[in-house]
């Protein structure tokens, strides 16, 4: 049986913890985390309808996110994928 990482309240603890064999380490437990390094030197103004900022909110803070850090998540989604070409 695959054993889960347990809580640790302290950096020697963790440090500890890694000191040790992970090899039955069950790694399914763990996802993906976005870390943001880069300053935010510049801001956006804008108007939406307030039953879409409601959502938003509401979704980021199912996330445990603050509702800026989704809206900058879904604008990298989007540059992420090619730009669309303009049809004629």
């Amino acid at each position: 049986m695959k054993r889960k990482v347990p809580r640790m309240t302290t950096e020697e603890e963790a440090e500890a913890f890694l000191t040790q064999d992970l090899s039955d380490l069950d790694f399914s437990q763990f996802k993906p985390v976005k870390f943001e390094f880069e300053k935010k030197t510049a801001q956006i103004n804008m108007r939406v309808p307030k039953p879409l900022l409601d959502a938003l909110k509401q979704r980021a803070k199912a996330r445990g996110i603050p509702y800026t850090r989704l809206v900058r998540e879904a604008m990298e989604l989007v540059l992420e994928k090619p730009a669309a070409t303009k049809r004629k």
